[in-house]
């Protein structure tokens, strides 16, 4: 199947989700299993962000992974909700790295929420490398390797937490912020 086809079916696939979605949602739905709708319709649409990134129609296979993640909100399934958040991350990345970060600290908020620290801290990492590369804004991606630094030192994952706070370091000596810089190396 070409990209074009995978499209189509993806879009089908999305049509079928809101259907799903709008039919749960009914009076005679909330007495009879509508919870059982937005579950299928949370696959449904978790199968077309994946048709989509077939497709390699990054931004739509995003915004498909972020209606599947709001409805496992809905269901009170947070471990799901912050995994759809994360590839929907990952989708944006390839299009919107704003739209990304905005994902992936959905996704940190919840695993922070459950007590799943180290989880979080890589996120932050990946935000901080989404500044470093795509966004190009240093003071943001050090405040969230000083982030995930603190999180991996609260889950003991000391060597994880130096790996961060290096990038701390150099960042900060190529900001000409010395002290700081002396002081990370001198810590880890």
């Amino acid at each position: 199947m070409d990209q074009a086809g995978k499209e189509k079916e993806a879009l089908q696939l999305l049509a079928e989700a809101d259907r799903k979605v709008r039919g749960s949602q009914s009076f005679f739905a909330g007495l009879f299993g509508g919870s059982s709708r937005i579950e299928e319709a949370c696959d449904t649409y978790a199968r077309a962000a994946n048709m989509f990134k077939m497709a390699k129609n990054w931004s739509a296979a995003g915004n498909a992974f972020c209606q599947a993640a709001r409805l496992h909100l809905q269901l009170q399934s947070k471990h799901d909700a912050a995994t759809n958040f994360v590839d929907a991350g990952n989708a944006f990345k390839k299009a919107d790295p704003q739209e990304a970060i905005n994902c992936l600290i959905r996704a940190i908020e919840i695993y922070t929420d459950m007590g799943r620290f180290t989880i979080a801290a890589k996120h932050h990492v990946s935000i901080a490398e989404i500044y470093e590369t795509e966004l190009v804004d240093i003071e943001k991606a050090i405040a969230h390797y000083e982030q995930a630094a603190d999180y991996y030192k609260g889950e003991e994952s000391n060597s994880s937490a130096n790996k961060c706070l290096l990038k701390v370091a150099a960042y900060a000596a190529q900001l000409e912020q010395y002290q700081k810089a002396l002081e990370i190396y001198e810590q880890v």
